[in-house]
């Protein structure tokens, strides 16, 4: 009797920092629905954005490939078409392809009008059986959707609501309908919250900005902007909680729960005043850890080793081969990234785990001409050390200074520590064939 196959949802939130739920000790934020993810599934903590900018991210999460192995290598670049993707292995094994929500690899620029409210062509939407989405939009009241629905095209519409809810609402009708010998599906829900402007339905409003607990790296000098920005930006990700648990009540009521792998992350982080900064695209913890989680139904209980937190540094490459691996899908070799599925079903638990990289690679490309351009690496046991074209910038040690308030790029006590480490990068770069003029060692 042929296995049926699991199905798979992705639901991608964007500028969601990894610190931000109560799972990841946020003393701010009511996460319960993420935290039950957590419980019944598998937290990354560690999990990294490999290039902490929307659009390179998301080309190298549905191609397993770094930016420098694909065509999406700065913001508002055009992935192009001619590179498989994670759909493409999905409809080849007889899944039903679906998105819904924020796209952002079509390459339409915002300096030639609102994207918002212009279309992508077919040939750049991915392949997916169903693409109902944007490119990019920056407004979570004032939405768009367009695309086609299996064969038939959809034209542009507003969205009825809040961003988030009415995907979130979008994708609960698909699970409704189902009937029974469906294709398993892949499935992407992808919203723009909690992206700033950091705006949120009244019923999440109640982040009061003086009761805030900041980050220690937060400084006094703009204390009050970064309260202001983070009482609407938790009330976003409360939002997005919400959703999610109305996702999961879904997939129960549809009895699809335990036929469904739910994985939730972000593309980036937001440093949100930590470092003296708002906003993405440094090598700092807030810009670079992002939430991830992969939940379901049942929870996971494997050769006596329960559900919980895993070391590895899950990266963006790896999103995809991991989504295949939970699918018992072979990745094809065309994807770089690693799969961590046994993290999730155990399989093959203790080679695969030993298999894992003890590092993950970052880098920011930067503009035409690489003048603002960094490369990083950050390790399992708990070291970063990231460098500039020809220069030391930076090396942490995250266990003794998880808030990275003390560079060690400079001091001379950590020359062995910080050459190991530019050797490493080097490593990566030689692994990956990436070009860049790192420091001497």
């Amino acid at each position: 009797m042929k296995k049926e196959r699991p199905n798979v949802i992705w639901f991608i939130v964007d500028q969601m920092r990894g610190q931000a739920m109560g799972v990841n000790r946020d003393a701010n934020v009511f996460t319960p629905n993420l935290d039950n993810m957590a419980i019944c599934g598998t937290n990354f903590p560690n999990a990294v954005s490999g290039y902490p900018l929307c659009c390179p991210f998301r080309a190298s999460m549905i191609t397993g490939k770094y930016a420098h192995n694909h065509s999406v290598k700065l913001h508002e670049d055009r992935l192009d078409p001619e590179f498989g993707n994670v759909a493409d292995v999905f409809n080849e094994t007889g899944y039903e392809t679906i998105f819904l929500g924020k796209w952002h690899m079509a390459g339409l620029k915002e300096r030639d009008g609102r994207s918002a409210l212009r279309l992508v062509p077919k040939e750049y939407r991915g392949r997916f059986h169903t693409w109902l989405g944007y490119d990019n939009n920056n407004s979570q009241w004032d939405s768009y959707l367009h695309g086609h629905d299996g064969g038939v095209e959809v034209a542009h519409y507003k969205l009825p609501g809040y961003e988030t809810d009415v995907l979130t609402d979008l994708a609960i009708e698909r699970l409704r309908v189902r009937k029974k010998g469906d294709k398993p599906f892949f499935m992407v829900v992808s919203v723009q919250p909690p992206h700033n402007p950091n705006l949120a339905p009244a019923r999440n409003r109640r982040y009061q900005a003086q009761q805030l607990k900041l980050r220690p790296n937060v400084p006094i000098s703009i204390e009050q902007d970064a309260r202001f920005r983070l009482s609407g930006y938790y009330a976003q990700i409360e939002n997005i909680d919400e959703n999610v648990g109305k996702l999961m009540d879904a997939l129960c009521e549809t009895g699809l729960v335990d036929k469904t792998h739910v994985m939730f992350f972000s593309d980036h982080g937001d440093q949100m005043g930590s470092q003296g900064r708002f906003g993405k695209c440094v090598p700092y913890e807030e810009s670079v850890k992002i939430p991830f989680l992969i939940g379901g139904g049942r929870p996971m209980n494997y050769d006596g080793r329960r559900c919980g937190n895993a070391p590895s540094c899950i990266n963006h490459v790896d999103i995809a081969p991991t989504t295949l691996g939970l699918c018992d899908i072979e990745a094809p070799d065309w994807m770089e990234g690693f799969d961590y599925s046994h993290r999730r079903t155990g399989k093959d638990f203790a080679r695969r785990a030993d298999e894992e990289p003890d590092s993950a690679y970052l880098q920011l490309i930067g503009d035409r001409d690489s003048s603002y351009a960094w490369r990083c690496v950050v390790t399992r046991d708990g070291w970063k050390y990231a460098c500039v074209k020809g220069g030391e910038w930076l090396l942490f040690d995250l266990n003794n200074d998880p808030f990275e308030q003390n560079n060690l790029a400079f001091h001379t006590g950590y020359h062995k520590k910080r050459s190991e480490l530019n050797g490493l990068l080097r490593h990566w770069q030689e692994k990956t064939g990436d070009h860049f003029e790192f420091p001497d060692s």
